[in-house]
């Protein structure tokens, strides 16, 4: 590409193709220097996941035909919701890069599509889309190569649709309302993906089925099954209309790229107009939990993932509503405050370099943390409160009272010193927030190791409730002061520990987020484990929560209370004498799954230099 730049050339605007040609070669090559560590392990488990996915596409167009525009809504949805659930999807090669180019707007979107499709994504979505031919094969040589256009114009339509939301939102999201907007729109889409069969079931009948069968094919993702399916020349005329869609994707993604160039870009609320409100007349952890609070205030990513959290917390169970299953609405604030501290738990990363300013102030470092963690609880505190509250009025379970009550301030509290302990101790290099891109929504972090972190949180926060929920066993109302009991002990010993850590290690901590994490000669990582433990160690920590948690402890506790709805956990559709033995097996795969993803690494850590290059 710089060769496009030399003072010969600068009048002159290179062609697409060679535009384009530079795009692929610049992507292959930054994916090419990325493979490193656990980036390849993450790189091959998701090539493999996303492979099986393809090939049961393609089994679904051979053995249950039916299906198949289901299933391409499916990809449709990931391609959509995919980048948004990753903060804005890969910034890899960003249009501010190559706004002093001498050509038009129009062609640099044209090659960053080009670039686009320089990775495995499309290529596994191009084999998932081969079922389109598979489809058209019932109605002969014909059908095939309409399925095989069709295939290749829905990929392309695909990956306009994402890359189009995803520069709508970039630009969209400048102010707290539109931020909280997609925090929604995001909190829904994950919600979808765990209880969207719920409205399914609901909805299901002949009336549902016919509407159904054609909303999947009015969607850009069943184009290709309608145009196989259409004779001659309505099916032509589709594909043609779907070529026309690309070329109105290309002219908006166009524009809304150039006015992603000339436009300001910035990660925060900039504060009014007029006299600064002054800091209140505090010191200590007041002053700081000030500080936190107008961030949290101000912070466009931090809204987001709050409004996710909270967003996911309310329609997960509105969605099991619609089959009747109300045993989850009373816990709606307790799933709000777990689902809070997995999108807050890298509060420091978040803050960039910040950190200096504490570390240059002697003896702020208990004052610190003690103020993020007040921050919290005011922010996430009050609003858990009330969905708890509001869950069980109307839901009227009357059985849930003692849960809710004694599990709340356990988990609020255990929340509020899980965030900041995992904050000093997992940290996750972020981008300063003035410096962030032109997506708002994008904290410039490693996706992977903050989804890792977030998985983290979701298990361990949990966890600080286990006595308040053993106390109800033994007696409804003894949770409550377990609860309370536990979750001070909670706050108080893990934040000493976290301001502990921040003393003795803020310099490196700083260093980290200013520099990456340092090579270190010798010592023996997670990387360096076989290819094949690799990859079962990141499957186990991607899918050891389903036996364990949904399928195994949750059934559990339905069998102990005599709750019959049996939703959609397997051990409660089968014969009462197999219903323990699944569940016991379920507990004992997701335990065997995290031993094997926690104690294989720490083997090769305990290990010597010479024992793990054989």
């Amino acid at each position: 590409m710089a060769q496009l730049l030399t003072p010969d050339r600068a009048v002159t605007a290179p062609r697409p193709p060679a535009l384009a040609r530079h795009m692929v070669g610049m992507r292959l090559a930054l994916m090419r220097n990325s493979l490193r560590g656990d980036n390849v392990t993450n790189l091959y488990t998701g090539a493999a996941l996303g492979l099986i996915l393809a090939l049961g596409t393609i089994a679904v167009a051979v053995l249950w035909p039916v299906y198949l525009p289901l299933c391409l809504a499916v990809w449709l949805s990931g391609w959509i919701f995919g980048p948004l659930l990753i903060g804005g999807g890969s910034e890899a090669l960003r249009p501010e890069y190559f706004s002093l180019l001498p050509v038009t707007q129009g062609r640099i979107a044209a090659a960053l599509l080009a670039g686009a499709f320089a990775g495995p994504a499309p290529l596994i979505t191009l084999i998932a889309l081969l079922s389109l031919p598979v489809y058209g094969w019932r109605s002969g040589p014909g059908g095939v190569l309409i399925g095989l256009v069709a295939a290749v114009t829905t990929l392309v339509t695909l990956v306009m649709i994402s890359r189009v939301i995803v520069a709508t939102i970039g630009l969209f999201v400048r102010s707290r309302a539109t931020a909280a907007a997609v925090g929604v729109v995001t909190g829904t889409a994950i919600a979808l993906c765990s209880n969207g069969w719920a409205p399914l079931v609901a909805l299901g009948g002949t009336d549902s089925a016919a509407w159904s069968h054609v909303l999947v094919r009015v969607l850009p993702s069943g184009w290709g099954v309608a145009a196989v399916e259409a004779p001659w020349p309505l099916a032509v005329a589709i594909l043609v209309a779907a070529a026309g869609v690309i070329a109105l994707l290309l002219t908006a993604w166009a524009s809304l790229l150039s006015r992603r160039v000339v436009s300001a870009a910035r990660g925060g609320v900039p504060p009014r107009r007029g006299a600064p409100r002054p800091f209140p007349a505090a010191g200590g952890a007041r002053a700081a939990a000030a500080k936190e609070l107008r961030t949290w205030w101000r912070d466009l990513v931090r809204i987001q993932l709050l409004v996710t959290a909270f967003s996911y917390a309310v329609v997960s169970p509105l969605l099991l509503v619609t089959i009747g299953a109300w045993t989850v609405v009373p816990f709606t604030g307790l799933i709000a405050i777990v689902m809070a501290a997995a999108s807050s738990a890298n509060l420091y990363g978040a803050d960039g370099t910040a950190l200096w300013l504490t570390l240059m102030t002697p003896g702020a470092e208990r004052a610190d943390v003690r103020g993020r963690q007040l921050a919290w609880l005011l922010v996430v505190g009050p609003a858990a409160v009330v969905l708890s509250l509001t869950g069980l009025l109307v839901s009227g379970q009357s059985w849930a009272w003692p849960w809710v009550l004694g599990l709340l301030p356990a988990l609020l509290c255990g929340g509020a010193g899980v965030v900041v302990l995992l904050a000093v101790t997992s940290l996750v290099p972020g981008t300063d927030p003035h410096k962030r891109g032109g997506n708002p929504l994008s904290t410039g972090a490693d996706e992977s190791a903050e989804t890792g972190l977030a998985w983290l949180v979701l298990i361990t926060v949990p966890a600080t409730a286990l006595p308040a929920a053993g106390a109800v066993l033994l007696h409804p109302w003894a949770g409550l002061a377990v609860g309370v009991l536990t979750g001070a002990l909670s706050a108080w010993g893990l934040g000493w520990i976290a301001r502990r850590r921040l003393e003795k290690r803020g310099i490196e901590l700083l260093n980290l987020m200013k520099h990456g994490p340092a090579p270190q000669p010798g010592k023996p990582a997670t990387a360096d484990l076989p290819l094949r433990h690799r990859i079962g160690v990141t499957v186990c920590h991607t899918i050891a929560w389903l036996p364990l948690f949904p399928q195994g402890l949750v059934p559990l506790v339905m069998k102990i209370f005599g709750i019959e709805d049996p939703v959609w956990f397997l051990a409660l559709h089968l014969p009462p004498l197999w219903q323990w033995p699944t569940i016991i097996f379920m507990i004992a795969t997701g335990l065997l799954m995290y031993g094997y993803a926690f104690l294989i690494p720490m083997r090769l850590s305990s290990s010597s230099p010479a024992t793990t290059t054989e």
